[in-house]
């Protein structure tokens, strides 16, 4: 058995080295070292030879296998470097080219405001706060003063998983969930995506949203109006114009739009703000007393204000983008543009 293990060795290496082809040396891998190859097979009469020659023959067996393995590696290494030598060779390079430039990535407008909004707030003492995108009806709908019944729910229109999973149709839940796991003050802005059933060329199914609550003791509409001055002025500039119009949210009492002077026409009259010099930009008002007994807080000693404005709607003021679809349909010419 030993003959027979060193004559495979000795035909092994005259095979490799008269071996030209990659796939012909490795099917001749296969045949001499595979589970049923020569090698297999001659070891195979083992079982027939004394307990002191058993051991010998298989050490000798093991060392002449890990041998023809390692001449296999290394001629099909060889062999990969000569065909690599042939391509280049025949390849014509001209190594004056310059080379390709790597396309970088940039963020997306919508992310870029959000930022910018974020930093704003955050400037005026807000922390950031997040929550999920699909919700329960409770945080959605009935903790926001807003039950099964309220035609409130009509102008929310959204899309249902069950009678009560469905996607948020705003970030407000995210100030629900806020108020019970925090005592106050609490002072946050909650950015994110929101879904209503909704599309046109200022409405999109899927939408951002950025809103801010601020409870505490002794809070007023003075310091809402406070707040939203500050973020205008630092954001639209500081020569525009606001102003507060009453209005009705079902979670604010008492509530207000706010409109800012048109950042096109400057308040003199023109197609964009329907010859009214304003445009309207965000809902504000005084967080209802009725939605503090679903977060524990006592009424009667705390008051608060929240706010809510569309990402989209303030990228669109400030950038004089007219249709709200162009922010979803991955044009890199419009997305390039900023």
């Amino acid at each position: 058995m030993k003959d027979q293990l060193e004559s495979l060795r000795a035909s092994t290496i005259d095979l490799t080295e008269q071996t030209f082809d990659i796939k012909a040396l490795g099917d001749a891998r296969i045949r001499i070292l595979g589970r049923k190859g020569e090698l297999t097979g001659i070891l195979r009469g083992l079982k027939d030879l004394p307990v002191e020659e058993r051991s010998r023959i298989g050490q000798l067996a093991n060392h002449i296998k890990i041998e023809l393995e390692q001449l296999f590696d290394a001629r099909e290494a060889h062999l990969r470097n000569e065909i690599e030598r042939a391509q280049l060779a025949t390849e014509s390079i001209d190594i004056t080219l310059a080379g390709r430039r790597m396309v970088l990535g940039k963020s997306h407008i919508l992310n870029r405001v959000t930022r910018e909004l974020v930093e704003v707030f955050s400037g005026l003492g807000f922390q950031l706060a997040e929550g999920p995108e699909v919700e329960i009806d409770y945080y959605n709908f009935e903790a926001l003063n807003i039950p099964k019944d309220h035609p409130a729910r009509d102008m929310q229109d959204t899309f249902y998983f069950s009678e009560n999973v469905l996607l948020r149709t705003h970030t407000s839940p995210v100030q629900i969930r806020t108020m019970e796991k925090r005592k106050p003050p609490v002072k946050v802005i909650c950015p994110g995506k929101v879904y209503r059933r909704d599309a046109d060329v200022t409405h999109s199914p899927m939408f951002m949203q950025i809103e801010g609550l601020w409870v505490d003791k002794e809070v007023s509409f003075s310091d809402l109006k406070g707040v939203l001055t500050a973020f205008v002025r630092e954001y639209f500039g500081d020569k525009l114009d606001l102003r507060f119009r009453p209005s009705f949210f079902p979670f604010t009492e008492p509530s207000a739009e706010v409109d800012i002077q048109c950042v096109i026409c400057g308040g003199s009259g023109c197609r964009t703000c329907s010859f009214t010099g304003w445009l309207e930009i965000l809902g504000s008002g005084m967080v209802d007393p009725a939605l503090y007994k679903f977060v524990n807080y006592d009424p009667e000693v705390y008051t608060g204000f929240a706010f809510g404005l569309g990402i989209e709607r303030v990228a669109m003021l400030k950038y004089g983008i007219p249709d709200i679809r162009l922010f979803y349909e991955n044009d890199v010419r419009f997305l390039n543009q900023f």
